[in-house]
């Protein structure tokens, strides 16, 4: 009987793993929490935003109370940090198995992360994220079942700042398809590399083909914003390209100061809030090795805030006033009031490098989390676009055709993914050439290090009396340097020359305006102090 069983259950598995690696979901998959377009929502369709910190559970394993203590701070989600063993002793599966047990006593949605990753390829003792997988399956007789409430942090910060092959997107890609292959349905957290921090980008550029490669389409990105995130510039930026491409995002960890540089949390808690994505702070306490300062409270005592637990916690856009208990802990009803209609659309501007849009801003029962703007039924031309609510009421089309007529509505959505009725419609008719002017560049060195450089801002001036609808500046960087990120603008390169447009929503500007959004960093070889040169600023 036992071999027959066994027979009959790998023919089972063995079709499972057929349907996945086919690109197909079983009939069971998405059980639980899962992706819906750029947002976490659980079994019933409910919106899940995350808000919450992190708890050091693998080295302060008596500390339990503290998951408890979390959610008394209004939290609806708490990060716990394990280890399969480059921490000893490592979590067992039952040791796992309690503290999601704690989890659903304190109703919070549980984070497990896999910390034995943490800067793999430039951290002794680190392990890999096939090696991170091992441990995951090691644990799957107390996860199965628990996809409702627990979400799998495949491993922590799994990459440092070395070229390490597989690289993040190869080996995140293979991490997501073994653990499908195993049959786990959990909704699967990846942290971005370069400790979390992403500076080069490589999660940002390659998250679609890391999704797709998640044949439940159920993965979530999450980066970790600390000196490398110290302007609003860079985290907006961050936040946009995840948005415009409609890929889900989180922050994994965060601080309010870091020795790497001084994060600005109000921008990644306030745009985080405006803009429907979760976060989670680092974290409740235990911190050593010169980051005490990121503990929330001092010795695991609930009733001892620290400064960044009360601004966490109890600040504006903090984890109080803005976290909703997930409804499967009885949290409330799922959120079905769409906001209400954009009025008062207008559209101005009739050079083909930009007509902008105005509208008068929505409301909603939580949040207007942004706006779609929308080519008008029959519009000739124009294009789709979703904006943030920061933005609420107004939005510039570039890159339009001469005489040429454009029409535009606008409709809002919440973090629910309800969406208003779209507006009145608005026309244009562009002008048959572009505007004229002139502009100068001035860059400003925000940091340094021995081997790159952050120029941010770089301030974009209109020098002529006329306004302009776009800019150009180009520049030169030296022998051996190179381009690793920007942003505010589109950028190419040709050899050492560097070409950066305008976008959007920075590209008009009045006379005597400027604008401080566009900024870029890069490398150099180490020891080599040099910086770009030969600024020029051009308009059409």
């Amino acid at each position: 009987m036992k071999g027959r069983l066994a027979l009959v259950v790998a023919a089972m598995l063995s079709l499972l793993t057929s349907m996945l690696v086919a690109g197909q979901q079983p009939a069971s998959a998405a059980v639980g929490l899962h992706i819906s377009g750029r947002n976490i929502v659980e079994a019933n369709g409910s919106n899940f935003i995350l808000r919450g910190t992190s708890h050091a559970h693998t080295w302060f394993s008596s500390q339990t109370s503290s998951i408890a203590n979390i959610k008394a701070k209004g939290a609806n989600v708490v990060r716990i940090v394990l280890s399969g063993g480059r921490w000893q002793p490592a979590n067992s599966a039952s040791d796992v198995a309690n503290v999601i047990s704690l989890c659903k006593a304190a109703k919070l949605i549980c984070v497990l992360e896999d910390h034995d990753t943490t800067g793999f390829g430039e951290q002794s003792g680190a392990i890999s994220l096939d090696s991170a997988v091992n441990y995951w399956l090691s644990l799957q007789s107390v996860l199965t079942g628990q996809e409702n409430y627990v979400i799998i942090n495949i491993g922590n910060e799994p990459f440092g700042n070395n070229a390490v092959t597989p690289n993040w997107t190869q080996a995140t890609s293979s991490a997501i398809t073994r653990l499908r292959s195993a049959g786990f349905q959990h909704l699967l957290m990846v942290d971005a590399p370069n400790w979390g921090q992403d500076w080069q980008f490589q999660m940002r550029d390659n998250a679609a083909s890391v999704f797709s490669a998640d044949p439940q389409r159920n993965t979530v990105f999450s980066v970790h914003m600390y000196g490398v995130f110290d302007t609003a510039a860079e985290i907006n930026a961050y936040y946009d390209a995840f948005q415009t491409a409609g890929l889900p995002l989180v922050v994994g960890e965060f601080g309010f100061m870091h020795s790497d540089g001084n994060p600005d949390e109000d921008t990644i808690m306030g745009q985080a809030q405006a803009r429907g994505i979760g976060y989670m702070g680092w974290s409740w306490s235990g911190n050593g090795g010169g980051v005490e300062y990121l503990d929330q409270v001092t010795n695991f005592d609930p009733n001892q805030l620290t400064s960044w637990g009360t601004r966490l916690f109890n600040g504006a856009n903090g984890v109080a006033t803005t976290a909703r208990e997930a409804t499967i802990f009885g949290g409330g009803t799922p959120d079905t009031t769409a906001p209400t209609t954009p009025t008062g659309l207008t559209a101005s501007g009739t050079t083909a490098t930009g007509t902008t849009l105005s509208w008068t801003a929505s409301t909603d029962n939580v949040a207007v989390t942004g706006y779609d703007i929308l080519r008008a039924p029959g519009a000739s031309g124009g294009t789709f676009a979703q904006v943030g609510a920061s933005t609420t009421t107004s939005f510039t089309n570039t890159g339009l055709t001469a005489s040429t007529t454009y029409r535009y509505q606008v409709r809002a959505r919440d973090a629910a993914g309800n969406t208003s009725a779209v507006s009145n419609t608005a026309s244009v008719t562009t002008s048959s050439g572009g505007g004229t002017g002139a502009c100068t560049a001035v860059p400003t060195v925000q940091s340094q290090w021995q081997t790159g450089y952050v120029i941010q801002p770089m301030t974009i001036i209109n020098t002529s009396t006329s306004t302009i609808t776009s800019w150009t500046v180009t520049f030169t960087l030296p022998a051996g340097h190179a381009l690793t990120g920007s942003w505010n603008a589109t950028v190419t390169t040709s050899g050492q020359t560097v070409t950066a447009k305008s976008v959007g929503h920075n590209g008009t500007l009045a006379p005597g305006a400027s604008t401080t959004s566009f900024g870029f960093q890069a490398s150099r070889p180490s020891g080599n102090t040099s910086l770009p040169s030969g600024y020029t600023c051009t308009t059409p």
